[in-house]
């Protein structure tokens, strides 16, 4: 079996799981769990793009999720346009953000482009925090309910199926542009910027694409966490929700798709295991993470590939 169709398979047996779990969740409780999974897992997705495989940090990625959440609750609220109008708003508004900054943050490098990353993150939270006469300031603000050709989502069933399609999608993605002329330019990138230079890469490019479209992704996934949850606040937007993302990027697995899913899962659901610990939730969870980079520094996915034998995508 090549190693491009096993890695084709594993999307099979993701969409086969996606359809049948749903039959398996006893609650609500396990329902929005699950889901919350989902959506991570995609922005996560988004993150390893340009952190696994072109090998550029963001710390402030948090902020991209802030402004489509944001355009998804202020935009429908105080100017009256449609969810789905606002949505595709703020993807656009996200996207030429990112351009814009991408050229000269991208010139850094190492601690200096991580500063400039957090840097950005936090201003966008500060500004969500400060227009509290359209954002509602530190205590949030409600956000529509997200209609599709007359049909409301308003059940935990039907998000499922949204964001288990949208999941699905996002790896079938991910997979194509990792394996096309684009992504091996990526990963050209990430070993060596001079020798893709010497060959004929276009680096300033190739990192700008891959920014804008990472944040994009989260923009995206920020407007469907707004009409998920149905209120939004700044915390969505705050550094740590940023770590938050580059933590599952790193414990899953750089330069892995389903590293991603394997990361974006186990954090979601790790701080509800560890809730029985009663004031030593922190502690536990820290010392996990510190476990898992001291014994599988290159993450979960790709250190069981290389066990096993197996592809790290």
């Amino acid at each position: 079996m090549s190693m491009k169709k096993s890695v084709f398979y594993g999307l099979y047996i993701l969409i086969a799981i996606l359809i049948v779990l749903p039959f398996f969740i006893p609650n609500a409780f396990y329902m929005d769990l699950v889901i919350r999974m989902a959506i991570n897992a995609v922005i996560v997705l988004g993150l390893n793009l340009l952190i696994g495989f072109a090998g550029q940090i963001s710390l402030g990625h948090a902020g991209f999720l802030g402004i489509g959440a944001y355009a998804s609750a202020v935009l429908p609220t105080h100017f009256g346009w449609h969810p789905l109008l606002a949505m595709g708003a703020g993807a656009v508004v996200t996207g030429l953000l990112a351009a814009l900054v991408a050229r000269p943050i991208f010139k850094l490098k190492g601690h200096y482009l991580a500063m400039a990353t957090l840097g950005l993150g936090i201003i966008i939270n500060i500004a969500i925090r400060n227009e509290a006469t359209w954002t509602g300031g530190p205590d949030g603000m409600p956000v529509p309910s997200l209609g599709v050709f007359g049909f409301d989502l308003s059940s935990d069933k039907h998000w499922y199926w949204v964001v288990a399609l949208l999941l699905s999608v996002s790896v079938w993605a991910s997979l194509n542009l990792i394996d096309s002329p684009f992504g091996r330019a990526l990963r050209a990138l990430h070993g060596s910027e001079v020798a893709s230079q010497v060959v004929g890469v276009d680096i300033v490019r190739y990192k700008v694409a891959i920014f804008v479209l990472s944040a994009v992704f989260a923009s995206l996934m920020g407007s469907i966490t707004a009409h998920y949850v149905g209120f939004v606040t700044p915390n969505l937007a705050d550094f740590f929700h940023s770590i938050e993302l580059v933590t599952m990027v790193v414990i899953g697995g750089m330069a892995s798709v389903y590293g991603s899913l394997v990361g974006a899962v186990l954090l979601t659901a790790l701080p509800q295991a560890l809730a029985t610990f009663e004031g030593w939730e922190t502690v536990a969870f820290g010392s996990i993470l510190m476990l898992c980079m001291i014994f599988m520094p290159k993450g979960l996915v790709p250190t069981l590939a290389a066990k096993f034998g197996k592809g790290e995508q």
